[in-house]
């Protein structure tokens, strides 16, 4: 798991693939029974940590003006990463799923318990993050975030990816 300061607070990043429990994470993240509170995004739309970063402080500015979208901090995160203002179709597209196999968990000022409850939660493999990039699923990121040709000519995807993340609540 690797950590990285956000504004002021430590964000823990852990890139999983060959999940086997993606259904039973789903369910317990649905019933707010999860244990620690993790943010679980599919991976196959995360070219880079970088627009993951930027909607991690657009969540800890929320959470600073007592203005979260979501239930939780670390559902807003999953909220802000997508995009959109639809809480639903943001949790449902950026979320795990019940067939989902390739995650990416976060988790705000984690402490070494809770860092190890996150290791035990998922059944599959850690892979380094570096492996983002190369397992993006690019057309049906650009999709998405309706990310033109034209565009990436100009920009990269994770670059494309932030301006939308950054601007959404300014649209």
């Amino acid at each position: 798991m690797k950590s990285f300061n956000v504004n002021g607070s430590t964000l823990f990043v852990a890139l999983y693939t060959d999940i086997t429990n993606s259904k039973e994470l789903l369910e317990s993240m649905q019933a707010g029974t999860m244990e620690p509170e993790v943010a679980l995004l599919n991976a196959s739309l995360i070219p880079d940590i970088f627009p993951v970063l930027a909607a991690a402080h657009k969540t800890l500015v929320a959470k600073s003006r007592d203005s979260l979208t979501t239930r939780t901090l670390h559902s807003e995160l999953v909220y802000n990463y997508s995009g959109s203002k639809h809480i639903t179709e943001s949790l449902k597209r950026c979320g795990i799923s019940d067939s989902t196999t390739y995650i990416l968990a976060a988790r705000f000022d984690a402490t070494p318990d809770e860092i190890k409850a996150i290791e035990k939660l998922m059944n599959g493999k850690e892979i380094d993050l570096e492996e983002l990039e190369v397992r993006a699923n690019q057309p049906q990121i650009q999709k998405h975030y309706k990310i033109s040709a034209l565009e990436l000519g100009i920009s990269s995807l994770a670059d494309a990816i932030t301006c939308r993340i950054a601007s959404r609540d300014a649209l």
